[in-house]
């Protein structure tokens, strides 16, 4: 913990150096202790709650999609928020009189809480039933007939959810609608659920979406999510390398084949008319220089390949190579 003097401590201290007398040393303050909350080991750090949110940025999107397209109408959905929150909290949150269903999530045997805003559902009933879904019913209980029509509804939500959780190889079905009994019943209340908050645009109509999920499913998704960021990070890698050495072979690189250091005297290039031969004293059969981009890589000796010059490679100079690599270094 950082110490922080006074103004008279810092004075005290001043006076003593200027006396040479030494400063009678503060006793020292006691470790201030916390109470520890259990509950807060289970929240959210930050990378995983990027990672949840952009997993479920994508199931609002796929729902934006398919329940517009289900209801052919503009219909927007939008993440909101994600974090853990007891079951108890959950229900604490949701109106007394709503639409909370329930899904069930196999293999692993949990239940999941589904709940919307009557707001919204009466709008849809209202258009599924051919109104114009302008959601002005007041708040009541749903009938047998509105309950039936947004159970389909809910079974969408679960599909897509389903969809968005396929890294867990998991499937949720919807089961059915529930009572505020039921609804108390289905998880602990004191159990850790991962709570997605998800707005809802309608027309002119807002609502909201909530979908309570035990914190197992949230674990799970986050350990699925960190093997396949991790996993492919080497192969990535090396997939860019071979890319990049893919593409590198289609990159055009000027070759030369030259012979240095062959002096001629200045009285023989002086006389030189078209059609003669020019000796020079080199050779035919002594290998030349075969450099690739200005650095020089092969020793090679002049050939022909049908009606084109070639060269034929003899050995490859990695002393230059290794000159040359220095040389960029420093």
């Amino acid at each position: 913990m950082e110490n922080v003097l006074s103004q008279q401590e810092i004075d005290a201290m001043v006076r003593a150096a200027r006396s040479g007398t030494p400063v009678a040393a503060q006793p020292s303050q006691p470790p201030q202790l916390e109470r520890w909350d259990p509950g807060s080991a289970s929240q959210i750090g930050r990378e995983q709650l990027e990672a949840i949110t952009a997993l479920h940025e994508g199931l609002a999107r796929n729902l934006t999609n398919a329940l517009g397209a289900y209801l052919r109408v503009a219909f927007s959905v939008a993440l909101v928020s994600a974090e853990h929150l007891t079951y108890r909290e959950f229900l604490h949150s949701v109106p007394d009189t709503t639409y909370l269903a329930c899904c069930r999530l196999h293999p692993m045997g949990a239940n999941a809480a589904l709940q919307l805003d009557l707001k919204i559902a009466f709008a849809i009933v209202e258009l599924l039933l051919g109104g114009e879904g302008s959601g002005t019913v007041a708040v009541r209980e749903l009938t047998e007939i509105e309950e039936q029509i947004l159970d389909g509804v809910a079974r969408i939500l679960c599909r897509e959810l389903g969809e968005a959780w396929k890294i867990l190889a998991a499937e949720v079905n919807f089961e059915r609608r529930l009572d505020a009994g039921a609804a108390r019943r289905l998880i602990a209340p004191n159990d850790k659920t991962l709570c997605l908050s998800f707005e809802i645009t309608m027309s002119e109509l807002r609502g909201t979406l909530n979908i309570a999920v035990p914190v197992t499913v949230s674990h799970a998704l986050l350990r699925k999510l960190a093997a396949d960021w991790s996993r492919p990070a080497a192969h990535a890698a090396q997939h860019a390398r071979e890319r990049l050495m893919h593409l590198l072979l289609d990159c055009p690189l000027t070759a030369e084949l030259a012979a240095k250091s062959m002096p001629v005297p200045v009285s023989q290039l002086t006389t030189l008319i078209p059609g003669q031969i020019l000796d020079l004293p080199r050779s035919a059969a002594e290998p030349v220089s075969l450099a690739v981009a200005d650095l020089d890589m092969f020793r090679a000796i002049p050939a022909r390949c049908g009606e084109r010059r070639a060269a034929r490679v003899l050995e490859r100079r990695q002393e230059a190579i290794s000159d040359r690599v220095t040389e960029n270094k420093s």
